[in-house]
């Protein structure tokens, strides 16, 4: 089974850039990888996902200012965020499959 370990999460001004990585143990080729966020007391939601062709797709509330992309030889997917708002404060978990990353804490200051 593989596993999945995300990073670069951090504490950032709005307006501000971060890159989330996740990083998998095994290939992660021919695989979808999805992204997902969860802030205190709210349930986990959809963030984007890059298909196993490589195609991305993102929810609403991010479009046109993340960006997903992947490396098949470090087997790692990048999640590029830019013009970060407070309300994108959140643990940021990967997902490829069937499982989770252990997450990344995601902090916008206003």
């Amino acid at each position: 089974q593989v596993q999945l370990v995300e990073s670069g999460g951090g504490l950032v001004q709005a307006g501000g850039s971060l890159r989330l990585s996740c990083a998998a143990s095994g290939s992660i080729f021919g695989f979808s990888t999805d992204w997902y966020r969860q802030a205190p007391g709210k349930q986990r939601v959809f963030v984007a996902e890059i298909s196993s062709g490589g195609i991305p797709t993102y929810a609403d509330f991010v479009k046109g200012r993340f960006t997903l992309s992947r490396d098949n030889a470090k087997n790692t997917v990048y999640l590029q965020m830019n013009s970060l708002k407070p309300e994108d404060s959140a643990v940021y978990y990967c997902r490829t499959q069937g499982t989770w990353g252990q997450g990344t804490q995601v902090t916008v200051s206003s």
